[in-house]
């Protein structure tokens, strides 16, 4: 039997195959891929952009401003999805295609998946070198788009038309595997892209897919189940793989039933609303006092769904020494960190299994009366940094408790680098689930603007993206105000001027050092001055306010969930108070300096890290 082909391009295969991938949310069939971010350039432009105009209505293309923040706000729309519907962003060859390696990272820390395709450089070399392509003089193979290597779950580069058989669908299943889930890159080499080939027929049927739940080993359960069952005082840390796998309920059951207090990662919060009955707060250096508390003295640790980074650990000094780890992971390389007992299995169901195992078992009686009562007093301490003052700038606490109290139930809050990741993992109290985004796996400056635009494309209709970011980052990445207006996807920025980096001047003092190169004022600059927030984004079509306080604020807010179109509020904050709660943070301190500061921050440091939990 002659099997049926169809002659096409490789950029119009590659386009025809992603266009009849399907998923399944909560029971409606609706396309694997919902778009394209695309900034064209002669790498991408004349072939897989002609493919792409060809299906404009089917799959929408919509053009960034920067190729880096148009793969941030993919990366944002499938966070807002769990991981269930994905974008694609595609750019030329050069600078366009490096752009994104800082997005592939972000990507890649977070354990998100998004599809990157890259025009590559000629397969033949008969013109090279071509425009923006970098030679390696030992390797004529190289090209930059290597440089997504390190930073990608899958990479291939497309040199023969039949190739794209074989490799999309590895993509495809390497970004929905709970497991590997990541960034996947394709390059495409320009030469390669025009070919015509005869595609077979059955290439391109409709596939729906359906992302897998692994099931945990039993034996490994039963591990749990004694580990589980020979503690007195367990807490469970609920990291982002807990949302991704649809467990909140699961995780909720164990809970009370057992008496497991629980607290979240960063990547973890909005698992639980602020105040369900199991939730103690957020863990580690960003952390509350409360989960902290509780950190200290509990026997056992089970981590859900969560990579264990250096801010939910304390850098490993939050936990008694003798503390015993238990980790359930999809993810064999998470599972198996820190001398954790792994179970390597979909959180949902290994939760499942363990809660159908423990019989009667509970935790100590009381224990978790004792974490509620450490919350009740961690929410006192947050009611008291974000009330109202007379002081004339008011602090992160309080913008971020007015900004809160604003929110609707189903608007998402989305902020990353700088010193809003702490003000909201500590004191931003989640009204209902899955409406936080703190993108703190790769601390990616620049995420906030275009992750609030790739929001605003995944969220249901009356539900607004609140985009809190500080100055800093605005100033790196902004441009996709001007996205946001053009499209008709409405956020609300509220841009948190405190003259600099903030944090980091913090951190700089904290350490001995002295300011110097992070607020505006402390550069080597002609005269500290600053921007005008609200100028520059009303020139990018945004509505704009500058507010002078609390008060105005307020009004400010109420004005923003009025208007038509994005709407962004400036408002001047103090870079100098911070909510407490901190845990220790491990990072370089100068072992020789002339600085008393310096040096006695140095003996801190080393007496501290003789706390540190051991592990491998």
């Amino acid at each position: 039997m002659v099997q049926k082909t169809v002659r096409l391009t490789v950029s119009q295969a590659i386009v025809k195959y992603l266009c009849n991938q399907y998923t399944v949310i909560d029971g409606t069939k609706v396309p694997l891929f919902a778009g394209v971010f695309a900034i064209f350039g002669h790498g991408n432009v004349t072939c897989l952009g002609e493919a792409l105009e060809k299906v404009k209505d089917k799959l929408p293309t919509w053009r960034g401003q920067n190729e880096q923040a148009m793969a941030l706000a993919a990366i944002a729309y499938t966070k807002t999805k769990k991981r269930k519907q994905l974008m694609i962003a595609t750019s030329s060859i050069g600078p366009g295609a490096t752009n994104m390696v800082t997005a592939a990272a972000v990507a890649h820390s977070n354990r998100l998946p998004v599809l990157i395709l890259s025009g590559d450089v000629f397969d033949n070399r008969r013109p090279d070198p071509v425009l923006q392509q970098v030679e390696n003089f030992n390797a004529p193979t190289l090209s930059v788009n290597d440089a997504f290597k390190p930073v990608s779950r899958y990479w291939d580069r497309i040199t023969n038309p039949e190739q794209i058989i074989s490799s999309f669908p590895q993509a495809i299943a390497t970004m929905l595997d709970p497991a590997d889930c990541g960034p996947a890159f394709i390059g495409l080499c320009q030469d390669t892209q025009e070919i015509a080939f005869a595609y077979p027929v059955e290439f391109f049927r409709e596939v729906i897919h359906k992302i897998p739940r692994p099931r945990p080993d039993l034996g490994s359960v039963e591990d749990a189940v004694k580990l589980i069952t020979n503690s007195k005082k367990p807490m469970i840390i609920s990291g982002g793989g807990v949302k991704y796998s649809d467990a909140e309920r699961e995780l909720a059951a164990m809970a009370i039933n057992r008496g497991i207090p629980v607290s979240e990662t960063i990547a973890g919060k909005g698992t639980f609303v602020h105040d369900h009955p199991a939730h103690i707060g957020p863990i580690g250096v960003v952390g509350s006092t409360s989960a902290n508390n509780i950190a200290a003295e509990a026997d056992l640790v089970i981590a859900i769904g969560t990579r264990l980074q250096d801010f939910t650990t304390g850098s490993w000094t939050v936990f008694n020494k003798s503390t015993k780890f238990l980790a359930i992971n999809t993810a064999r390389w998470d599972a198996n960190k820190h001398q954790a007992l792994p179970v390597v299995g979909d959180a949902r169901e290994t939760l499942v299994e363990l809660e159908s195992r423990l019989c009667d078992w509970t935790a100590e009686r009381d224990w978790l009366a004792k974490a509620k009562d450490e919350f009740a007093q961690w929410n006192a301490l947050l009611d008291d940094h974000q009330k109202p003052t007379n002081a004339p700038v008011p602090t992160y606490a309080q913008v971020v408790g007015m900004v809160n109290k604003f929110a609707g139930e189903n608007d998402r809050m989305i902020t990353a680098a700088g010193g809003l990741p702490g003000e909201v993992s500590k004191g931003w109290r989640v009204k209902n689930p899955n409406t936080f985004d703190c993108e703190f796996g790769f601390s990616c400056m620049g995420y906030e603007v275009a992750g609030g635009w790739g929001t605003a494309m995944a969220l249901e209709e009356g539900a607004v993206p609140i985009v809190l970011v500080g100055d800093g980052s605005y100033l790196m990445m902004n441009s996709d105000i001007y996205s946001s207006v053009l499209t008709g996807h409405k956020m609300i920025v509220v841009v948190c001027d405190n003259g600099g980096f903030a944090v980091i001047n913090r951190l700089q003092n904290y350490k001995g050092g002295k300011s110097f190169n992070n607020q505006i004022e402390d550069c080597k600059v002609v005269e500290p001055f600053y921007v005008d927030f609200a100028k520059h984004a009303e020139s990018m079509g945004a509505l704009t306010r500058t507010v002078a306080g609390l008060g105005d604020l307020q009004t400010a807010l109420d004005w923003a969930r009025t208007t038509d179109r994005t709407t962004v509020i400036s408002i001047k904050t103090d870079a100098y108070q911070w909510t407490p709660g901190d845990a220790f943070w491990d990072l370089g301190v100068p072992e020789v300096s002339e600085s008393q500061d310096v040096q006695l921050a140095r003996k801190e440091q080393v007496s501290i890290r003789s706390k540190q939990r051991i592990g491998v």
